[in-house]
Formats: C-alpha cells, structure tokens, sequence
C-alpha cells in the first residue's frame, strides 16, 4: 500500500546471536570435554554491541565495559571445567564478578569453532595466503537421511521448506532429494481428522516416498519444517544415520601457495603474516614449499596426515620436542605460537556476525577487542 514500509526490529538477544554463531559452529561437533556456549549472564538480554576477542580477560572485560559492548564471544572458555568455587581470590572468579556487575554475557565458540568450515584453521589458511583450501581429515559422520511419504501434490512445498531448513545440501549443491511413487495406506480412528479419505475407513493413497539428507545440528530445524508444511495429521517420517563425510566439519586444512617458495622465505611469510618474531622449525631450508597443511592451535596430531596427503610444510602450535624428531626428513615443521595461529579467527567471526547482521538489519556494532594479548613474550 502506499507510503506504508516495514521496520525491521533493531533489537536482537544474547541468545539470538549466540544461535547465530552455533549455526556456523554447532556445539555438537566439538569435543565431548570442551565446554562451548553461554558462559555467564542472561540469554534474553537485549544486545547493545559484540566484542570479539581469543581470550576472556580483564582487560577484555574492562574494554567491552568501556565501549558498550554487553556481549564478549571468545574462543577459549573462561570455564572450561566446573569451578569449585568462585571468588575474589583468583582471576577467574574476578572476571566473573566484572562481567556480572557489568550486565555483560559471555559465548565462548571453541573446538566447534575449530571444526567447521571457515572456522579456526581456514582463518590461518586465509592469513598464510593458502589457496584451494580444504579439509586436512574429516573424521565426522554426522549427516542423517531423512524419509517421509507425501501426497503427490504436496511434494514440491515440503521438500522445498526442508530443504530451507538445511535438508538436502550435499557439497556445492542444495535441494537434493530422491522420490519415488509408491501406495500409503491407513486408517483414522474415531478422533481422526483425515486429510484425505474419511476416518475409520482404509485409505489408500498415491504418495511420494521423499529422501534428503541433513546435518545432525540441523535436524530439529528440518523436522519442524517437515511437520509445519505436511498436509496430514500425523507425519510418518523415519530418520537414518548415514556414514557420509560431512563436508562441512573437519580438522585442519590443507591448500597451496600461488606459488613454490624455498622454505626459509616461507617462514619469514609465516613470521609476518602471523605477526610473531620467531618460530621453531626443523626441515631443509632450501626445499621448496608448495602444498602446506596448517592447524590453529595445538594440531600436532594431524602431523602424520599431513605426511601422508603430501604437504611438505605443516603450520601449527605447541609442537612437542619429540614431534619435531617424528617431522624430520619428511615435512617441514613450523609451531608459530598458539595465540598467533588462532588469533585470524577473531576477524572471521566479526566478519561473519556482522554480515549476518548486516542480512538481519541490525544495526549491532560488531568489534574485535584492541585489548586482546599474548601472554608469551619473546626476547
């Protein structure tokens, strides 16, 4: 109608961003020991700027404080194990009591963050000048198939609102599906309120027997969606694990360099991307680098398929003296710190919120934290 515009909500709450974040990163995917999500304060306070930093410290909270930001996301968990007590007498108790009297809640997004695409490992990539990146070992079997039976006529809108949902991605595709026709029957009770047929008579009906795969995290979202469109009164549906890959999730990457650098000039790209002064290495210094396999923070683990997918440089944190006997001969082993391998995601997550928001119209500032810093010094 004329002269008549919508506003969009301008307001959004902790949780609503947190949900944000988690449908990048679902909790599901992280380690069964870590502790991901709200960490303190209120899930339905009403969000009036983000600050994004690697760890939850005091200055970190005084600098949210100061800039009008009620809502810190981290990646490393303040509490990463139950606390026996919290109190004054240690820094984690009063960071707590900071962030509560201040009214400020904390998301912590940690091997979640790591696992999924975009996250921790393809910010390093990002920074280190990787190109076609992907996955260095998805170890993830979390897509399920689900089948449901639909009339005929109501196929296109079910599979079309699933698919909305999340159903049916597979790779670089979206709307996957398998339908086969087939016969339903049943039979309604006295109480039943048919769609088609009349109850207490059996029915027999031309359906279409719809498949589509999703994501473990995204089932709820899919089933809701199933149940809001299908034309019936009781959906039958069934729901399958599967042993598919899931592309979405894995750990470290693997890419190329635009072009073979010698490996002494690729650890002085590493040391200046990354912003460290040195790095502990072991490899020849004249091989060529091309193939590069990196994991943000401790990825020692993933040494040997790195090996054995060609990389002949292995970019991480936290390497064991022992390791770097294991890497010798066979790949170039770099540790260029554990903050400075994770510090690119800060940027990630700040650009993917505020592009969300951006979509959403909300006009939620979204910043990294100036006050973020390494507690290793060099000398």
């Amino acid at each position: 109608m004329a002269g008549h515009f919508f506003r969009y909500p301008r307001t959004m709450t902790v949780q609503e961003i947190q949900r944000i974040v988690e449908q990048w990163a679902p909790p599901s995917i992280a380690w069964d020991r870590d502790n991901v999500g709200l960490q303190v304060g209120n899930a339905s306070e009403t969000v009036q700027g983000v600050l994004v930093a690697l760890d939850a410290t005091a200055s970190v909270v005084s600098e949210a404080r100061r800039r009008k930001c009620n809502l810190i996301i981290t990646h490393h968990p303040l509490l990463f194990r139950a606390p026996r007590a919290i109190t004054t007498g240690d820094s984690t108790g009063r960071i707590i009591q900071e962030l509560i009297s201040g009214k400020v809640s904390l998301v912590a997004a940690h091997t979640n963050l790591d696992f999924t695409q975009g996250g921790t490992s393809f910010a390093l990539a990002e920074a280190l000048g990787l190109e076609r990146v992907e996955f260095l070992h998805r170890p993830y079997r979390t897509q399920k198939k689900i089948v449901t039976f639909v009339p005929a006529g109501h196929v296109e809108a079910v599979s079309s609102a699933m698919a909305g949902a999340g159903a049916g991605r597979i790779g670089n595709y979206d709307h996957c599906s398998f339908q086969t026709m087939g016969t339903g029957t049943f039979r309604g009770n006295e109480l039943a309120r048919p769609a088609v047929g009349k109850h207490q008579r059996l029915e027999r009906v031309s359906e279409v027997r719809l498949e589509m795969v999703v994501d473990e995290s995204g089932l709820p979202g899919v089933l809701s969606a199933l149940r809001r469109t299908h034309p019936y009164e009781e959906v039958a549906f069934d729901v399958y694990p599967t042993e598919n890959v899931d592309p979405a999730y894995g750990m470290g990457i693997i890419g190329v360099l635009r072009r073979p650098v010698p490996l002494r000039r690729f650890l002085s790209q590493v040391k200046s991307a990354l912003g460290v002064p040195s790095v502990r290495f072991t490899g020849n210094a004249a091989r060529q680098i091309r193939h590069v396999a990196a994991c943000g923070g401790s990825g020692s683990d993933l040494l040997g398929e790195a090996v054995r997918q060609g990389a002949e440089a292995f970019v991480t944190a936290d390497v064991k003296y022992h390791t770097f006997h294991d890497a010798d001969g066979s790949i170039a082993l770099i540790d260029a710190g554990h903050y400075e391998t994770e510090y690119p995601v800060v940027h990630a997550i700040v650009k993917r919120l505020g592009n969300e928001l951006r979509e959403l119209h909300r006009k939620i500032p979204v910043r990294a934290a100036s006050s973020s810093t390494n507690p290793i010094q060099y000398v």
